[in-house]
């Protein structure tokens, strides 16, 4: 075959038709970005990014977003081997059912984590009368809030590395007298460490950004429940450039989850 017959794989011509639309959605999806950044206050960034209320804010949405990724690890992980290792009846349906929060409105979850761990709910009425603990309009009940909605990015993404990982090395281990659980600790977890890593980072970018079941379980009571999104949603009624400036915090720490997770989604390119 002559070198000007085979196919070339390098530029393409791409038909008008496709690449017409597909501008205008680069556009639809970059000019916001753009006008951020054209708008934003930069004269003023220092003053506004270092006044109490941005601190204040900033401090706790990073306390709880580490808090409900750490608490998604530790019931996540366990949950993502019982669907990828394990067959039972209606696995289909709890997986749906694990899903269902990425789906979800917010607000709609707010709701549903009111009726359950209200003071009314079907759970939190016994936790008052018990225990005297009261969930909604806390600090805990913004890290239950922000678990809810972003714990399922953890478990899917350690249920697909799981199902990609050979199960046969966890065989081996428990042929070698292993039980379950020391095979799970001892070989399964290392090979999945990258998926966690991954699915920890998407959890904790997931609920750093969380606003609707926050707003409407926790409430949004400065010092106490008041996260970074809470405070730009505040500030935009009362100081848009303070809005501003807390948007390209949380736009800033967007980016550096993108760039962390470049290798893992960006493999296939």
């Amino acid at each position: 075959m002559r070198k000007s017959d085979a196919p070339r794989t390098g530029a393409r011509t791409v038909p008008v038709p496709l690449l017409v639309p597909a501008l205008v959605g680069l556009a639809f999806l970059l000019l916001p970005l753009i006008a951020l950044l054209v708008r934003a206050p930069w004269s003023g960034l220092p003053d506004q990014l270092t006044s109490p209320e941005v601190w204040q804010a900033l401090r706790l949405s990073l306390l709880c977003a580490t808090s409900a990724t750490l608490l998604s690890l530790v019931v996540g992980v366990p949950l993502a081997w019982l669907l990828a290792r394990t067959e039972f009846p209606g696995r289909g349906f709890v997986r749906a059912l694990v899903t269902l929060p990425l789906v979800l409105p917010p607000v709609v979850g707010g709701v549903a984590l009111l009726l359950a761990f209200g003071r009314n709910g079907v759970v939190g009425q016994w936790l008052d009368a018990w225990f005297g603990i009261t969930l909604p309009f806390t600090t805990t009940g913004v890290i239950l809030a922000e678990t809810f909605v972003a714990m399922p990015f953890l478990v899917i993404s350690v249920e697909g590395t799981l199902r990609a990982a050979d199960p046969r090395f966890e065989e081996a281990a428990t042929t070698l007298g292993a039980s379950r659980f020391t095979a799970f600790r001892r070989v399964t977890l290392p090979l999945i460490a990258p998926g966690i890593a991954a699915g920890a980072v998407l959890a904790w970018a997931r609920a750093l950004g969380e606003f609707g079941a926050t707003i409407t379980f926790a409430g949004n009571f400065p010092g106490r429940t008041q996260t970074m999104p809470l405070a730009v949603y505040l500030a935009l009624q009362n100081d848009p450039a303070a809005a501003i400036a807390l948007s390209l915090v949380l736009l800033a720490v967007s980016i550096a989850v993108l760039a962390g997770l470049r290798d893992r989604w960006m493999r296939a390119t």
